[in-house]
């Protein structure tokens, strides 16, 4: 069974989000920003971030002459702050090695710094129009109802996964790119993981809602609580660092979290480990690129 292509893409057409990073004259760079940024973070979250970023940054090459700490700075209370330094570093190379432009290889795009399977195919797809299977979260639940008949995708496999939209695409260039971006839209919005809305689904055929709906099987999934986590931790850390421009001494982060110095002294250490925040030679701590400042 098919997600029909027609049907999906006159429904897209009709309702689609107006969403800034679809709209016309956006850049490959800042398709590849938004893409970055929207990887665990809601879409209502980094619009207003990603809209200051592109006047802030509308080449590579402004972001690579900022320094890490003006970006992590910018990059705000997004979350999993390593894509920032990622981005940044991502921006360098472009800038010296690819003219200051977003290449629209997949095999090339994959060889730049923090860019992924995923998200080396939504640039191309997103950016270029290229006809190349685009897979997350939101797609493969699509796949597995409406193909597979089941209520949750099994675990991701890059091979699987790829072959199995690959097989959906319309066969000419246009038509795919705008496919892909239709499929994630219907996970997004309609077929999502605790309360589908069949009834609003515009698909005339799905292989789970035929087979009676029947329950996921499997385990059940994990449920990511934030609170008390050596995330949160990091989190509180880090917002003491972006609000000083300057070093700070240990006692103004240990502050953020007397109640267990352990989980504390963790979380920091995690911190400097992944470059995120650095320690001056006097013992003060700082954001990524102004320890010496």
């Amino acid at each position: 069974m098919a997600v029909e292509s027609s049907v999906l893409l006159k429904w897209y057409e009709a309702t689609a989000r107006d969403l800034p990073w679809r709209r016309e004259g956006v850049s490959a760079w800042q398709i590849l920003m938004s893409e970055i940024m929207l990887q665990q973070t809601p879409v209502v979250r980094v619009a207003p971030i990603w809209e200051e970023w592109v006047q802030r940054w509308p080449v590579p090459s402004a972001m690579a002459a900022s320094s890490q700490a003006e970006v992590l700075r910018a990059w705000g209370k997004l979350g999993y702050p390593r894509r920032a330094l990622r981005l940044h570093e991502c921006a360098g190379v472009l800038a010296t090695q690819h003219g200051d432009a977003v290449p629209a290889d997949v095999d090339i795009l994959l060889t730049l710094p923090g860019i992924g399977s995923y998200t080396a195919r939504a640039v191309a797809c997103f950016a270029y129009g290229q006809r190349v299977p685009v897979v997350d979260t939101n797609v493969r639940r699509v796949v597995a109802r409406a193909v597979h008949g089941i209520a949750e995708p099994g675990n991701p496999s890059n091979t699987r996964d790829l072959a199995d939209v690959a097989e959906l695409l319309p066969r000419t260039r246009e038509r795919a790119a705008t496919y892909s971006a239709a499929l994630m839209e219907l996970g997004a919005l309609i077929c999502t993981a605790r309360t589908p809305n069949c009834d609003d689904c515009p698909l005339p055929n799905c292989a789970w809602v035929a087979a009676g709906k029947p329950a996921h099987t499997g385990p059940p999934k994990k449920v990511q609580k934030f609170a008390g986590t050596d995330r949160q931790v990091r989190g509180k850390l880090m917002a003491v660092l972006r609000e000083c421009h300057r070093p700070v001494e240990r006692a103004q982060l240990d502050i953020v979290w007397p109640t267990d110095p352990g989980q504390r002294d963790r979380a920091l250490h995690s911190l400097l480990v992944d470059g995120l925040v650095e320690q001056t030679d006097d013992g003060l701590f700082a954001l990524a690129g102004e320890g010496n400042a």
